[in-house]
């Protein structure tokens, strides 16, 4: 090879050319030390070394004996030089066949050595000939290894190698060294195979790709980009020339590569005839989520040497129809995918100029997480969706994210973030631009009432931000119900800049005077022209919807930017705010065992009908009101659809949503994105028409039958759009609608006129083919002759073999058996060419036309969508009054006075899940007194319980839902905040007790008198000392300063003693009550009441849960001995304290000494 190429016979000097023979047998110069050779893989053949080595030694000895017994002159030895070129080209080839003529020079120079060493002409002796007759073994015993030929000699030390050179052989110059290191290098990088020496060293991490790019370039002109050899030259056979490292790839391979190189994060789907394949590292990753065959090859898509030894990509296929299956699966395990579709036709390409080319691809489709709205089971409501399985699914959000330091860079504290969240499919928009602090408590409350499916994150972001939304996202049983994807782009310093210009950009572009008038881009009469509210964004959440548009032009779902009616700022004040923490500690959304809906606030109060009605109440129920006006509309609605249940009018409402199976929601975005299909069509305009058909006979909110406003007002909203629809399902072929059949959708009034030309030219074609029928039986000499269709063929004539004699030669045969053959005459090929590019043009026409009519029907989103808006609305009420018809529920009375005066109340999730009856609890908190309740109690004793059902009951009544008890007055709350729960952020690197005192913070700057604060044994996290401190300055400053309505649970008893610094009954005892007897074995036995009563309880009784935990029998006694001692050394201690408190006040009196006798005396 080229690394053991010995120097040319032109690199040794003319002057030791010209020297005599005696000065062979002087003494020669010692060389310098041989540096050791590479590892070889492949050793050269035999008969190449054997001709190498005696080439060398002809260089060193300077003479050669021809068969005559003449000296060699000069031009034996450029012949020979000569030679040993066309050797070294071979050994840089691809392992090619040596020609004719070396190979018998070869043999030529074997003969010499054989004579030489038989004694028929030897002039000299050769001793570096000798060994190589392979005869002498004494001679390969003996001989010394010198440098040069060391590196063809087999041995386990490496020692041996460095043999100096004993038989005075000259060493590589400097130059030739050069050479065979870069001969070897070029070698190693040409020989891709997997176990090369550098796929070893990539193997076991020794060089990586950027290392191996690094070494790599200095070689470029050596390597693959290495220029083709010269034509092979006449009369004489040349060496094979090398093959290049890539291998030939298909024209479509190459169209594979290059839409891979333009979206290397997706994975391609790519349409070959009637399979769509995969490729690469796409095969192996889809074989693994799909469950299917991947087919080996090439993995890598930038033509890595270590694969060169292979000729094709791997690859997996899967069926044409069952693509949008695959597709969700890949979708859902949070992949990136794009189809690959053709983008000719057979009949049309055959009719152009590039018919002898390869298909044209393009990318047609793009689908993530949050963009695939082409669920078409879940929107036809024939499979249940993961809602409808008890598993609690991301909300179908994609949400961008952005940060920025109002403060400078250097810390974390305090960030400024923007958001804008999107859901593809329904259309709806969130935009918020908030500061946060450095728990990111802002960011994680609305992360958690979004929950998005997939984030786009614009710019870096703090590390505080990016281990929460790692946290988030990376689990899928933690808070969203699945993974969420993660993608992120740059974010230029000019981006505000850029944001703001690209955003007028986009929208000017709606606005112009020649944009349809369907445009949805419209003024909005509440917040002035649509620019003023897009302008009006803050600069965060301009870089945010700048970013959106741009991601979603990817995905061909820019135009839901359009829908402005539908933007909603997040912090509206016209909304209760429930934080992350109360989110998970009231269990609103999911569950806190295993995340599911199950058990939750939600699933207590869902009985939807439809998947758009269950969408609002999620909002209603993340969201309660604060405006006292809508909450007395929704109350009232939902007591008139309560007491009217068995009425005709609240039947046909139920009659109507249970008909009502399409999510009409996603489908409306899904004809506004032009991506409907016609039978999803055909049967959201029927599903609307039913509707519209229903009240056709209101006219006005007036005459709908019901008192409630907001029901009449929603009912009358339905057959508004009654015309439209009639319309456009007029225009409709129902039969071919259903079967999906393009040609036939249109009635034939409502053609287009292209439709109509082209179904004109298809019918004369066929009139032809009819009329070549006389003609064809006039040229075989027969009365007859009719068509007939073989294995998808048509328009064959068929002919038995025995009748053959008046064939034309013109007439091709297709196929045939043993008694017949079929035919296609040169007019019938012209006349079907002629109809399949009828075909081809009509089908690319119906899609126009479909196209057209989806754009129509866009133009009426609003209408449709305000009219889906209103059936979700009567959903939510009519479920909201199944709600209030339980028995035990009520309807909650709202006042203007702060307070929360609760009667017979019960938990209401705890409550459906219990199979004994809940027992009911009384609250009454007020501005004045109390405004606090101390809870104190035995352990397991139902103190969580009461806290929790208090603040459900107040969420649940201004949702405004019926609330689980006997009677409730509420003063609105404008938050509720929750610190329940010991757990510590390992994310974040905080400690339980870290974890537990900064939400605790948070809480103390937003609450306000109106809210509602919860807090679960606070300072338990630290020593005892400490957490009474914090636990008592708490309470103290939530009562005195922020004067909230606060439940504060502890088991620290002296605690209790803050009532007496309260005078006016701010903070009130109470207990959660229980009994205690005596066992005849001597232990006390609790049994829990579960009510609460006035006072404080003095002990937690710990043990008892130890016992009905099961822990060992003589554990429990020694643990009760233990507590025991302890309980009397510290009576006996305050007996102490209590005597020296009385002889003080004996000898010197006084009023203090006194009180504090007394809280002596009331401890004991």
């Amino acid at each position: 090879m080229g690394s053991q190429r010995s120097p040319s016979l032109s690199q040794v000097s003319t002057q030791k050319k010209q020297q005599s023979i005696s000065s062979f047998f002087g003494k020669s110069q010692q060389p310098q030390q041989a540096k050791p050779k590479p590892l070889q893989r492949n050793p050269p053949s035999t008969t190449h070394h054997e001709y190498l080595q005696r080439s060398d030694t002809a260089g060193t000895n300077e003479l050669f004996v021809s068969e005559d017994g003449r000296s060699a002159t000069n031009d034996d030895h450029s012949s020979l030089e000569k030679l040993k070129r066309s050797l070294a080209e071979e050994d840089d080839g691809d392992n090619a066949p040596a020609p004719k003529r070396l190979r018998e020079t070869v043999e030529h120079l074997d003969r010499d050595a054989a004579e030489e060493q038989d004694g028929v002409a030897p002039v000299f002796h050769r001793p570096s000939l000798a060994p190589e007759s392979g005869k002498s073994n004494d001679c390969l015993h003996k001989r010394k290894t010198t440098a040069r030929t060391s590196k063809y000699l087999f041995s386990s030390s490496p020692a041996e190698a460095l043999v100096p050179n004993a038989d005075g052989e000259e060493d590589d110059d400097e130059d030739t060294k050069r050479l065979k290191e870069r001969l070897h290098q070029k070698f190693v990088k040409r020989l891709g195979r997997p176990d090369s020496i550098a796929e070893i060293k990539r193997r076991n991490h020794f060089i990586g790709e950027e290392t191996e790019e690094a070494e790599e370039a200095p070689d470029d002109e050596d390597g693959e980009n290495e220029p083709e050899p010269p034509p092979k030259t006449k009369g004489r056979k040349g060496v094979t020339a090398k093959k290049g490292t890539s291998t030939k790839l298909t024209p479509m391979e190459k169209q594979v590569l290059e839409i891979k190189h333009k979206h290397p994060d997706t994975l391609l789907v790519v349409e070959v005839g009637y399979k769509f394949r995969f490729f690469g590292e796409d095969a192996r990753i889809a074989a693994k989520e799909l469950s299917i065959v991947c087919i080996p090859g090439k993995y890598r898509f930038d033509e890595h040497p270590s694969e060169a030894h292979i000729d094709r990509f791997a690859s997996a296929s899967v069926p044409v129809h069952r693509l949008s299956v695959h597709v969700k699966r890949l979708v859902s395990a949070g992949h990136k995918v794009g189809v690959v579709r053709q983008l000719e036709t057979a009949a049309l390409k055959a009719a152009g100029t590039n018919r002898n080319t390869t298909f044209e691809r393009g990318l047609t489709n793009l689908y993530t997480k949050g963009t695939y709205i082409d669920d078409q089971e879940a929107l036809d409501g024939t499979s249940p969706g993961p809602e409808d399985q008890g598993v609690a699914p991301a909300t179908g959000h994609l949400l961008c994210l952005t940060e920025t330091r109002p403060k400078g860079w250097g810390s974390d504290e305090k960030v400024q973030i923007g958001l804008v969240a999107v859901q593809p499919s329904t259309g709806d928009i969130i935009y918020d631009d908030f500061e946060d602090g450095w728990m990111r408590s802002e960011l994680e409350t609305r992360l958690l009432h979004i929950s998005p499916c997939e984030f786009l994150i614009v710019g870096g972001l703090s590390r505080a931000t990016d281990k929460l939304v790692q946290h988030l996202s990376g689990s899928k049983t933690n808070v969203f119900g699945d993974k969420a994807r993660v993608e992120r782009v740059e974010k230029p310093k000019t981006m505000a800049a850029e944001a703001y210009s690209h955003i007028s950009r986009f929208y000017a572009d709606k606005l112009r005077a020649d944009a349809p008038s369907s445009s949805q881009v419209e003024s909005s009469q509440e917040t002035g022209t649509l620019l003023d509210k897009v302008h009006k964004l803050s600069e965060n959440a301009t870089i945010c919807l700048s970013a959106m548009i741009t991601h979603l032009t990817d995905y061909g779902l820019q135009h839901v930017f359009d829908l402005t009616k539908y933007f909603q700022s997040f912090s509206a004040r016209s909304h209760m705010l429930l934080n992350g923490n109360t989110l998970t500690s009231l269990e609103i959304y999911r569950n806190q065992t295993d995340y599911s809906e199950r058990g939750s606030l939600f699933w207590t109060l869902d009985r939807t009908r439809t998947r758009f009605g269950r969408r609002l109440l999620r909002k209603w129920v993340g969201r309660p009101l604060l405006d006292r006006l809508r909450l007395d509309e929704r109350t009232a609605a939902i007591e008139e659809l309560k007491n009217n249940q068995q009425t005709t009018q609240v039947d046909r409402i139920e009659h109507l949503l249970n008909k009502t199976r399409a999510d009409l929601e996603r489908s409306l975005i899904r004809i506004y994105y032009k991506k409907c299909t016609r039978p999803e069509l055909l049967g959201v305009l029927q599903t609307l028409q039913m509707i519209a058909q229903e009240y056709a006979h209101v006219t006005s909110a007036s005459n709908a039958g019901f008192e409630s406003k907001l029901i009449s007002e929603a009912i009358a909203s339905l057959p508004r759009i009654a015309d439209d629809v009639l319309q456009y399902l007029e225009r409709l072929n129902a039969e071919a609608a259903k079967k999906d059949d393009k040609y036939g959708l249109f009635r034939d009034e409502h053609e287009t006129e292209d439709i109509t030309h082209h179904k004109v030219g298809i019918a004369a074609v066929e009139h032809d083919l009819e009329e070549f029928k006389e003609v064809a039986a006039e040229k075989v000499k027969r009365k007859k002759v009719e068509y007939v269709t073989v294995a998808g063929i048509d328009y064959l004539i068929e002919l038995e073999n025995s009748q053959l004699k008046n064939l034309p030669a013109s007439w091709a045969k297709i196929s045939g058996t043993k008694k017949v053959s079929r035919y296609h005459a040169p007019e019938v090929v012209r006349l079907i060419r002629e109809r399949d590019q009828h075909k081809e043009a009509l089908a690319n026409a119906c899609d126009a036309a479909f196209v057209a009519l989806l754009t129509e029907i866009g133009g009426k989103y609003q209408a449709f969508r305000d009219c889906v808006q209103s059936l979700a609305l009567l959903d939510c009420l009519l479920c909201l009054a199944e709600v209030a018809a339980q028995p035990g529920y009520c309807k909650p009375e709202f006042t203007d006075k702060i307070g929360i005066d609760i009667e017979a109340g019960r938990h209401p999730m705890v409550e459906q899940l219990l199979l004994d009856a809940f027992v009911p609890n009384d609250v009454h908190l007020a501005s004045e007194a109390p405004r606090a309740l101390l809870v104190t109690g035995p352990n397991m004793g139902g103190k969580s319980s009461y806290v929790r059902s208090v603040a459900l009951i107040a969420i649940m009544a201004q949702i405004g839902s019926y609330v689980p008890a006997d009677s409730v007055k509420l003063g609105l709350l404008d938050a509720v905040f929750t610190r329940m729960g010991a757990f510590d952020n390992m994310m974040k690197g905080e400690s339980t007790f870290m974890v537990e005192l900064s939400e605790t913070s948070d809480i103390l700057k937003q609450a306000s008198p109106r809210s509602l604060v919860i807090l679960d044994e606070l300072g338990r996290g630290t020593s005892t000392h400490d957490g009474v401190a914090i636990a008592e300055a708490v309470l103290n400053y939530i009562i005195s300063k922020l004067k909230s309505l606060t439940l504060f649970i502890t088991h620290y008893q002296s605690l209790a003693r803050m009532a007496e610094q309260f005078p006016e009954g701010e903070l009130k005892n109470v207990h959660m009550r229980f009994t205690e007897q005596q066992t005849g074995s001597g232990e006390t036995e609790v049994t829990f009441l579960y009510e609460v009563g006035d006072g404080v309880a003095h002990r937690s009784y710990g043990l008892n849960v130890a016992r009905l935990a099961g822990l060992p029998g003589s554990l429990l006694d020694e643990a009760r001995m233990r507590s025991s001692q302890m309980e009397e050394k510290e009576r006996r201690r305050r007996l102490t304290y209590l005597s020296k408190a009385l002889k003080q006040l004996a000898e010197v009196g006084g009023v203090e000494t006194m009180d504090r006798l007394a809280a002596g005396v009331e401890q004991l």
